[in-house]
């Protein structure tokens, strides 16, 4: 759900940046270290666990997790990567269609996770944390940046000046937004067209739905937006009854946001060879 906070979670522990962690969703678990290991926690704050820098546990030593105080989701790296099969160019767990991850499921208690080798892992682990001017600015109010998409003349400009608020409803697949409902001025059916994380569709109920990690890969909805890239971090940490609104950026302006965000990793890993 939130790619920036396990990219730099796996960048600080010495991984690859796609190498598998454990997504951790508002309830945090207690996870015990069979030997002396590097980890990194990203994204939400959890009470009791440093965020944002790389942390060195000994063998048999226990972290954590206590109550969620900010965000909605962690992700946890450890050095050397969990060991799970890659299946169709990852290693998530998607649970609705029983494909990858660890025995194809949600991890629950008394589960062994086998890590990789560690390659590369800082020999100053805890010392120092990302810099803060680096992070999205989470927030459980936030103004999302997107494109206009397929059908947005359909709207008007109701959706750019319209609040939000994050519905209980929402999941990996899609947050189901309430609020201001939008009304399409056309009314001819529409062909499936595709659909991608980000892409902002408009059921006939008129509350929109933004889709995330887990969407479909086509849909029949009016599309009218689609986030760039950069803030689908900031949706993906948003809770239910948490605001938001939509703000309009060129093609041009999403894609130099984007070059922007790439070239802080890119800083990022350089500090971390240095």
């Amino acid at each position: 759900m939130d790619r920036f906070a396990l990219r730099v979670a796996n960048l600080l522990v010495g991984n690859a940046e796609d190498a598998a962690g454990l997504e951790i969703t508002l309830l945090g678990p207690e996870l015990v270290f069979s030997s002396d290991s590097v980890v990194a926690v990203c994204g939400a704050e959890f009470e009791g666990v440093p965020s944002w820098r790389p942390i060195r546990l000994q063998a048999g030593e226990r972290l954590k997790f206590g109550e969620c105080r900010r965000g909605c989701r962690a992700y946890l790296s450890v050095s050397g990567g969990i060991e799970v099969p890659r299946v169709l160019g990852g290693r998530g767990t998607y649970l609705r269609a029983r494909i990858g991850g660890f025995q194809v499921r949600a991890l629950r208690e008394g589960d062994r996770l086998r890590v990789g080798q560690g390659r590369g892992e800082p020999s100053h682990a805890g010392s120092w944390r990302v810099s803060s001017g680096m992070l999205p600015a989470y927030s459980d109010q936030v103004t999302l940046r997107a494109v206009r998409g397929a059908q947005a003349g359909d709207f008007g400009g109701e959706l750019w000046g319209a609040g939000f608020r994050v519905s209980p409803n929402s999941d990996r697949m899609g947050l189901r937004l309430s609020g201001a409902s939008l009304s399409r001025s056309g009314a001819e059916d529409l062909v499936s067209t595709a659909v991608a994380p980000g892409t902002v569709q408009v059921p006939p109920d008129g509350n929109p739905i933004l889709l995330m990690a887990d969407a479909q890969t086509i849909g029949g909805y009016p599309q009218a937006a689609h986030l760039i890239s950069a803030d689908i971090p900031l949706a993906a940490q948003l809770r239910p009854g948490d605001r938001l609104r939509f703000s309009e950026v060129t093609l041009a302006e999403a894609h130099d946001i984007g070059r922007t965000r790439e070239r802080e990793f890119a800083h990022l890993r350089m500090g971390l060879q240095a």
